[in-house]
């Protein structure tokens, strides 16, 4: 038994290879693409966001760095959608048709960067809000490129300190060179030049191909945290929505992540899974020692990705069977049908 407590311990050790992906942006003054000068254009997908709207207009119109304009994509919503975003000033361009082979998201993406006239595009997602002098902080970390940002996840609920794992795998496979798909700055020329959201218009997860073609285009690729820039609450709508959210796409999230950074990850949460057995099995005092230090871990690893509450790591092995039993449904679905939004694709 000590034998598999000193390879459970190598195991998680390898866990802090991963925080250096958990680092906060760097606050860069002054750089090369003038942040200040920079025309940009804010363009939002939204479908059946009236909830979501009125929180991220207020907090662009509260924003120290003037826009050149703010579009809201309305795709084909059911709701007030629409009406809200105009009332709060927003520029409303009304989705053509879906066509077919393309995902709802990279099709009110492409058509509102074609309604769009900045020199610089920035695509955020209707469930995310700007903190206080986030966009300019946003700029002054831009270096041009495509930079990306990972918001900081609002926990309210209590069924929402199951996306731990998820969130912390996200930005496991993100960090430094992929692209999140929240928020995403670059200047028009890249965009074109990549192909734009056309050139992803099938697939679920368009950030990861994105950055891909991106990088082959010769763009420089970048993404960062966005603890104090940008903030969002996944899935507030309760648990089934969350788990059909982390299901329609996390498996396929999986499969572009770094093979190292991969492995990496999955030693660490099988020296988590391995912790807690140990103890129940043994009942040694340094296997609850060693639970004790994983908890601890856990907590402060979330609290650089979100709200999560760090008296919830205490129970950090729910939060682990949780992501275990999901990753497996998103696996099982993978090329089936999935509903979202009163639409059905094929989740790939």
């Amino acid at each position: 038994m000590l034998i598999l407590l000193a390879i459970t311990l190598v195991l998680w050790s390898a866990g802090f290879a991963l925080l250096v992906k958990l680092k906060p942006a760097h606050r860069r003054n002054g750089t090369p693409a003038g942040g200040k000068e920079l025309s940009v254009s804010i363009i939002i997908p939204a479908r059946n966001e009236e909830e979501n709207l009125p929180r991220l207009l207020a907090s662009l119109q509260h924003q120290s760095h003037a826009l050149h304009e703010i579009i809201v994509v309305d795709d084909e919503s059911s709701d007030r959608t629409a009406e809200i975003a105009a009332e709060l000033g927003a520029r409303v361009v009304s989705s053509a048709p879906l066509p077919e082979g393309w995902r709802g998201k990279p099709w009110a993406c492409h058509q509102g960067a074609g309604a769009s006239s900045g020199s610089h595009l920035l695509f955020v997602d209707a469930d995310t809000w700007v903190e206080e002098n986030g966009l300019q902080s946003l700029l002054d970390a831009y270096q041009g490129g495509a930079l990306s940002v990972g918001p900081w996840h609002a926990v309210r609920e209590p069924y929402e300190e199951l996306s731990l794992f998820f969130n912390l795998n996200m930005v496991f496979g993100t960090v430094p060179q992929g692209l999140f798909g929240q928020v995403l700055l670059l200047d028009r020329k890249s965009y074109v030049r990549a192909g734009g959201h056309e050139i992803v218009k099938g697939f679920v997860l368009e950030n990861v191909m994105l950055a891909h073609h991106l990088r082959r285009a010769g763009v420089a690729v970048r993404s960062i945290l966005g603890k104090r820039q940008f903030s969002f609450r996944m899935y507030p709508r309760g648990f089934s929505e969350l788990v059909l959210g982390w299901v329609k796409g996390f498996a396929s999230g999986a499969k572009s992540t770094p093979r190292g950074t991969l492995a990496i990850s999955i030693a660490w949460m099988t020296s988590l899974a391995f912790v807690p057995l140990g103890w129940i099995i043994t009942g040694e005092h340094v296997w609850g020692a060693t639970y004790l230090l994983c908890a601890v871990q856990v907590g402060w690893m979330g609290q650089t990705v979100g709200g999560f509450r760090p008296l919830a790591s205490v129970f950090y092995p729910v939060q682990l069977l949780f992501f275990f039993a999901v990753f497996g449904m998103s696996l099982t679905t993978l090329g089936r049908t999935v509903g979202w939004k009163g639409r059905h694709f094929n989740a790939r």
